[in-house]
């Protein structure tokens, strides 16, 4: 829990983070890339476009999802804004649709390409979770489990407004260590014969699955959904779930690569 780096208010430790998380991910989708023979230029400049669509489509999604947003417009123009995260499923979704327009533009094989990308996806998130906790964003309920943290950051309370001194779920760690955990399992798989497209449709069902029951624990400002029990995330959560699941099962008797 440590937003700043140094005691330097303008070097924020999310911010190096998430440049780490980048980095991270760009190095290992170029070395999963070159040893599938993809074009090494090509697949950095995807992985960028991606990172800026990601960027953009994140801080749209927030401002769709955040009642703020709505009930006052112009705090879209804000530092706190800016300094914001957003929300990780809108940069999904902004990330896939620039990744789907690049590859047609590139002739880069499509399943080839995300597969070598989910392990660096995976990996990066992981990373960028770790910045969300020192930031103290995306934080959890209260609870009195032996893991809970509790933030105590006069900083971290400006920035993102997380409650200090009240005991919370570390859902942030709880996500990092997912991803962590996630990356080893396609790090490995990818190294062995699968079919085109299960690296990646496997890691749209294993992050859905986790995203969806640290939803649970979260704590969510905008509330659910249409009322229901489920927030906007762990709908799309069980839409990834149930897309990966679909594609596995279908593709089980293809022949692997």
């Amino acid at each position: 829990m440590y937003p700043e780096l140094f005691h330097l208010s303008f070097l924020h430790t999310y911010g190096v983070l998430v440049a780490l998380a980048f980095l991270a991910g760009l190095w290992i989708a170029a070395r999963l890339g070159k040893r599938e023979g993809l074009n090494a230029e090509a697949l950095t400049n995807l992985v960028i476009y991606c990172a800026l669509a990601a960027i953009g489509g994140a801080k749209l999604m927030m401002f769709v999802v955040d009642p703020r947003y709505r009930q006052n417009p112009a705090d879209i123009f804000t530092l706190d804004t800016l300094r914001a995260a957003g929300v990780f499923y809108g940069g999904l979704i902004g990330a896939l649709a620039v990744a789907f327009w690049y590859m047609r533009k590139t002739g880069l094989p499509a399943w080839r390409t995300a597969d070598v990308c989910a392990p660096g996806i995976a990996l990066g998130h992981g990373i960028g979770r770790l910045g969300c906790f020192s930031a103290g964003c995306c934080w959890g309920v209260e609870c009195h489990l032996p893991w809970a943290v509790t933030f105590h950051s006069r900083v971290a309370a400006e920035i993102v407004g997380v409650p200090l001194n009240v005991p919370l779920h570390p859902t942030q760690l709880y996500e990092a260590f997912s991803e962590f955990a996630i990356f080893a399992l396609l790090y490995w798989r990818i190294g062995k014969p699968h079919r085109r497209g299960e690296i990646i449709m496997l890691y749209l069902l294993l992050y859905g699955a986790v995203r969806f029951a640290v939803e649970f624990f979260r704590f969510h400002e905008q509330g659910n959904l249409w009322g229901t029990p489920l927030d906007t995330s762990q709908w799309i959560s069980l839409g990834l779930c149930s897309a990966g699941a679909a594609w596995l099962l279908m593709r089980r008797g293809a022949h692997t690569a």
